[in-house]
C-alpha cells in the first residue's frame, strides 16, 4: 500500500463529482430574468460550484490530505464527500448521494485501468484540476486555492520513481476491486460488461517511451544485437505522438480524466448481481479493528477542516434529486443495502469507545451551508436532474 495515494484518490473523485453536478445544473438552469423564485438560475449553479470547490481546496484541508498515510475505509472517504457536497446550498438525499458516488467511483476506476503508465495517473489528476479551474475562472480567490494544490501535487509527485507510481496504481485498484456498478455510458460504448466489469482494449497507443510490439531482439553476452525476429500481434498498436505535460500549464496529451459529461448522454447506474452479493457481505468485521484509532483521528482532522455554516431557521437549501421522481428516489433508499449507507460509519472500535463517541460528536457538529432567503422553495421542483444521466 502506498502512503501517497489518498490525495490522488480524493482529487480525482472530487473532479468527477463536479463534472456531474455542473452538467445537470446547467441542463436545469433558467435565465435569471425569466426564472421564478423556485427555479434554478445560472447564478445558483455558479454559487454551488464555487462553494464546493472552495471547501474542497481549503488550505488546512489540503494540508491534512497530503500527509503520508494509508487509505482508510470506503465509508470514511464517503462521509467526507457527503459533507463536501453539502457545503453548498444544494441538498442531496441518501439515495441521490449514493447514485452520485457510484458514478464518481466507476468513472475514476475506468481511468485508472486504462492509464498507459502508472505515472499517467498524475496526468489524469491534472486533467481534473484543469477542468475545475475552468469552473471557477471568474473567481480568482478560489482559482488561487486550486493553483496552490496544483503546485503541491507537482512538488510531491514529480520526483517519485516509477515504482512508487506502480504501487499507487495497485493501491487504487485494491480500493476499487469490489465495485462493479453498471453505468449506461460505459455499457453503450461496450467498454463495460453486463456484470459491471470493464473491457480493456488490446489496441491503441502504447505507453510513452515504449515501442510497438512485434519485434524480438536477441543479444549476446557482450550486449551486441545478433538477431531479430518479427511476430504478429493481436492488436493494432501505435506510438504516442508526445508525452503529456506534468507542469502547471500544458498539453496533457492524455484524455483520461476529462469531462465525459460535456455532451448530454444517458448515464444511469445499476448494481450488478455480484455487487449486491458483495454488499450483503460487506459488514465490518466484528473483530476490533487495530486501525480504528488512526481512522477516527484521520476523519476528525479531515472533516474538521471543512468550515461550514448552519442553515438559518427552517430553510433546507436547494434540493437536488438524482432520480426521475421522488418515488424512485425513495424506493432506491429503501432497497439500498444497509452496509452502503453513508449516514453511519460502522467502524468497530470497541476498544476505543471514547474515540468513537468523539467522532460522533464531530460529525454531529458539522454544519451545512446557509441558503439565501427564498432558496428552500427552489428545491421542491428539482426533480429528474439525473434522468438523462
Amino acid at each position: 500500500m502506498s502512503t501517497r495515494t489518498l490525495p490522488l484518490l480524493f482529487l480525482n473523485l472530487g473532479g468527477e463529482m463536479l463534472y456531474i453536478l455542473d452538467q445537470r445544473l446547467r441542463a436545469q438552469s433558467i435565465p435569471g430574468e425569466k426564472a421564478r423564485k423556485d427555479e434554478w438560475t445560472d447564478v445558483d449553479r455558479k454559487r454551488v460550484m464555487n462553494d464546493i470547490i472552495s471547501a474542497m481546496f481549503k488550505k488546512n484541508f489540503m494540508e491534512e490530505l497530503f500527509k503520508p498515510q494509508d487509505l482508510y475505509s470506503k465509508k470514511a472517504l464517503r462521509t467526507v464527500y457527503d459533507r463536501l457536497a453539502h457545503t453548498s446550498i444544494m441538498r442531496l438525499n441518501q439515495a441521490s448521494m449514493d447514485k452520485l458516488y457510484d458514478l464518481m467511483t466507476m468513472a475514476f476506476k475506468y481511468q485508472v485501468l486504462l492509464c498507459p503508465r502508472p505515472r499517467d495517473i498524475l496526468l489524469v489528476t491534472f486533467n481534473h484540476l484543469d477542468a475545475i479551474k475552468d469552473f471557477i475562472s471568474d473567481a480568482p480567490g478560489i482559482l488561487n486555492q486550486v493553483d496552490e494544490t496544483f503546485r503541491q501535487l507537482i512538488e510531491t509527485y514529480s520526483c517519485l520513481p516509477d515504482g512508487e507510481f506502480q504501487l499507487i496504481r495497485q493501491t487504487l485498484l485494491i480500493f476499487f476491486q469490489d465495485m462493479h456498478i453498471r453505468v449506461s455510458i460505459f455499457l453503450k460504448d461496450k467498454v463495460q460488461n453486463s456484470n459491471g466489469r470493464f473491457v480493456l482494449p488490446i489496441s491503441g497507443p502504447v505507453p510513452w517511451g515504449t515501442e510497438v510490439p512485434g519485434l524480438i531482439r536477441i543479444f549476446n553476452h557482450k550486449g551486441v544485437e545478433v538477431k531479430r525476429a518479427e511476430f504478429t500481434t493481436a492488436g493494432n498498436y501505435v506510438t504516442p505522438q508526445r508525452e503529456g505535460s506534468f507542469e502547471l500549464y500544458g498539453d496533457r496529451a492524455l484524455k483520461l480524466g476529462t469531462n465525459m459529461y460535456s455532451m448530454t448522454r444517458p448515464v444511469e447506474t445499476h448494481m450488478s448481481g455480484s455487487s449486491k452479493n458483495l454488499a450483503s457481505q460487506a459488514k465490518e468485521n466484528i473483530v476490533p479493528n487495530p486501525l480504528a484509532k488512526e481512522e477516527l483521528n484521520f476523519l476528525a482532522r479531515l472533516l474538521g477542516g471543512l468550515d461550514i455554516q448552519k442553515p438559518a431557521g427552517g430553510e433546507t437549501g436547494f434540493r437536488l434529486n438524482l432520480f426521475t421522481t421522488d418515488e424512485e428516489e425513495e424506493h432506491a433508499a429503501q432497497t439500498r443495502p444497509e452496509e452502503l449507507s453513508y449516514k453511519v460509519i460502522n467502524i468497530e472500535a470497541t476498544q476505543e469507545p471514547g474515540r468513537r463517541a468523539e467522532l460522533s460528536r464531530i460529525l454531529g457538529e458539522l454544519e451545512v451551508a446557509e441558503p439565501r432567503p427564498g432558496s428552500a422553495e427552489k428545491g421542491e421542483d428539482l426533480l429528474a436532474l439525473m434522468d438523462e444521466l
